[in-house]
């Protein structure tokens, strides 16, 4: 990879806020994703699973499946003390204090989680290797949310160097691996989307042949498919995801985003409008258990599906930043009428 790709990844993928919480997410092994395991304890591998706690799997669960971040906190400290040794919980750890703009807890997590996925690799080579990767991305994102994408840029970058050298390394004991897969399948399809000259069907492939679990395979090929417009493929992997996590806010987030721009393209659908509206609204059922910032994001795009189906004019801008500006991390129990 080329000096220049690598700052113009570098640049797509660390400057943008809601990247960065998704790549977060992704390097907990999740892009804001569940799971639906056969085999406790690992919700990766149908065979040959790996030791990951149960501590570490409940709050996972929680956090992904279900989309409850407040009460995955709760958990992840539990695993943190229960489990130390396991460095998704750390990945998991950091992102949920970057979505809390707590920088200073984010680098220590992300410093926890490339330790201990060096330390692991005296034992189990393959996650080591991932983990390492995944604590390195951490601490150039918390770099880049500190200093700037300009002041930072340089040591960022040095760090996505070393990501991809120890996603190699773990690429070379495990090619086929699906939790290895699942990662490299978001950062290659991030690749493919912002970089000229660059494929995205390899990434996709890796994601539907080899990635796993299936769920989160299936939601990142949709957020793919989404960016490069192609909204009736986008369409069907979210609803393969939401076939097996019908509940998950994001997930009918994302639904709902590929509905509004289908109906662009098919001169206001409003059939499709309406649609998009249901799943805007299902998301934001349980608005307190989701990021402000994140409520803030949708509450506005539901705002916007009201008015283009009723022919309104509501103030979306205003109230977004109410709720965005308030008070605390969370999202509201109540949010304003529409």
């Amino acid at each position: 990879m080329t000096k220049t790709h690598l700052a113009s990844l570098g640049k797509q993928m660390l400057s943008s806020k809601q990247t960065v919480r998704a790549i977060a997410s992704a390097a907990a092994i999740a892009l804001s994703i569940c799971i639906n395991s056969a085999v406790a304890g690992d919700p990766f591998r149908s065979s040959n699973p790996q030791a990951i706690g149960p501590n570490t799997e409940t709050a996972f669960k929680t956090m992904f499946q279900q989309g409850n971040y407040k009460q995955a906190k709760t958990q992840i400290q539990q695993a943190l003390s229960a489990e130390p040794n396991e460095p998704l919980a750390y990945a998991m750890a950091a992102s949920l204090s970057y979505i809390e703009q707590d920088l200073n807890s984010m680098n220590s997590y992300a410093k926890k989680t490339r330790e201990v996925g060096e330390k692991l690799t005296k034992t189990n080579p393959l996650r080591g290797n991932i983990y390492t990767a995944a604590g390195h991305f951490l601490e150039g994102a918390n770099i880049i949310a500190k200093e700037g994408t300009a002041q930072g840029a340089p040591q960022a970058l040095s760090k996505l160097r070393v990501v991809f050298q120890y996603l190699d390394a773990a690429d070379k004991i495990a090619p086929n691996d699906p939790e290895l897969n699942l990662l490299k399948g978001y950062m290659d399809l991030m690749l493919a989307t912002n970089l000229p000259f660059s494929n995205p069907n390899e990434a996709i492939q890796r994601l539907e042949q080899k990635a796993s679990p299936r769920y989160l395979a299936y939601r990142g090929m949709a957020v793919g498919y989404r960016d490069l417009k192609k909204y009736d493929r986008a369409l069907e992997f979210a609803n393969k995801s939401l076939a097996e996590t019908p509940n998950n806010p994001e997930v009918l987030y994302l639904k709902a985003q590929i509905l509004f721009s289908q109906s662009q393209g098919k001169d206001g659908n409003k059939t499709l409008l309406e649609e998009a509206r249901k799943n805007f609204d299902a998301a934001l059922a349980k608005p307190d258990q989701l990021p402000r910032s994140l409520v803030a994001e949708i509450f506005f795009q539901q705002c916007r599906t009201r008015n283009r189906l009723d022919s309104k004019s509501r103030a979306c801008d205003p109230m977004r930043d109410k709720i965005r500006d308030a008070d605390g991390v969370w999202g509201p129990a109540a949010l304003p009428p529409l």
